[in-house]
């Protein structure tokens, strides 16, 4: 006898925009404007993907761009935010901090200012409507230059204490050099916003240090891999560094050849800080639930530590207190369930 996953309260601090959209709403967004869609993204849905090479990083990088050339007015924008949210509250989300790279979008919402005013208006309503908390993370993409990294930082400054609550890097992290990012990410940190670059999945230690260091991240995008340097981790366990571990992403990309494999019992074993995440449930077909029901699964966690997880994962957010403190209150009652409301 299990309790249910789905009234676990959860925060969500790993979710990628253009890859919360639901797959349906790809489809239908698709054929409104005659776009022709990949197999991989139809009938073949979620693809198969592997990213432990160049080739499939770039197929992946491919899949993704395809799926945000639907977006094309403010109402498939409001629609993607709204049914993210409802996602999340079907799931036991009650915060989220979703990642948007503003200048994907530039071309078609009038600029990178229009757009993040845009996104957060949607959010604004998105929150009204489902009660689910919601904040941004803008993040650069480290395969393009970094002085555009630095125009987003300010982007991200200007919205401080409006709706946006962190700066992020995220991309192939083979590509690129960390360190050529910090001016950006210092702006950010000026502007008291929390740094969360995505480190330590496709790459080591090494790619963690660099984000540690340079970046001075206060949470890691992954960072599942921490465990490979033990002094590493813990330093990570020492400074409070959360992990934003995304499992069934790792295995779909190859990080880890199954879920039995992806280390969280040895991570939360160290005292590391956990927040579960999806990703981008567009191409890897998880959503928040889906995590923590595969861990659960893959390394038979008891509800004890399920609910840890949801702790920790408001601990490592910028929720409002008011949030947090129902959340920890609603996850304890959680725990303390009679038998009669668990399911199998």
């Amino acid at each position: 006898m299990r309790r249910a996953l789905s009234t676990l309260p959860k925060a969500h601090l790993h979710l990628h925009f253009t890859g919360s959209m639901r797959h349906a709403t790809l489809l239908e967004l698709a054929e409104r404007d005659g776009i022709l869609l990949p197999d991989s993204l139809v009938t073949e849905w979620p693809p198969q993907l592997s990213a432990a090479d160049e080739k499939g990083w770039f197929r992946f990088q491919r899949l993704y761009d395809v799926a945000r050339s639907v977006l094309r007015t403010e109402d498939d924008v409001r629609r993607l935010v709204l049914e993210a949210a409802q996602d999340d509250v079907r799931d036991g989300g009650r915060w989220l901090e979703i990642q948007v790279d503003p200048s994907g979008y530039a071309t078609k919402f009038g600029g990178i200012t229009a757009f993040t005013d845009l996104v957060l208006d949607c959010v604004a309503d998105a929150s009204r409507r489902t009660g689910l908390g919601i904040s941004l993370v803008i993040a650069a993409n480290r395969t393009r230059h970094p002085l555009d990294a630095r125009i987003l930082a300010r982007l991200a400054a200007q919205y401080a204490g409006r709706g946006v609550t962190g700066f992020g890097l995220s991309n192939d992290e083979r590509r690129g050099n960390t360190d050529d990012f910090a001016r950006a990410f210092a702006i950010a940190e000026r502007a008291g916003l929390i740094s969360v670059p995505h480190g330590g999945e496709l790459l080591g230690p090494a790619s963690i240090r660099r984000c540690l260091d340079s970046l001075h991240a206060n949470r890691l995008g992954h960072g599942v891999r921490v465990g490979e340097d033990p002094a590493l981790l813990e330093r990570v366990v020492e400074q409070g560094v959360a992990l934003e571990l995304c499992p069934v992403s790792n295995v779909a990309l190859g990080v880890y050849s199954d879920l039995t494999s992806v280390p969280l019992p040895q991570l939360m074993d160290a005292g590391a800080t956990i927040a579960l995440g999806a990703d981008d449930p567009l191409l890897f077909g998880s959503q928040l639930e889906g995590q923590y029901a595969t861990m659960r699964a893959a390394h038979e966690l008891t509800d004890g530590q399920l609910a840890e997880l949801a702790r920790m994962s408001f601990r490592a957010s910028r929720a409002p207190s008011d949030i947090l403190e129902q959340a920890i209150a609603d996850i304890d009652v959680w725990e303390r369930q009679a038998p009669e409301t668990m399911e199998t």
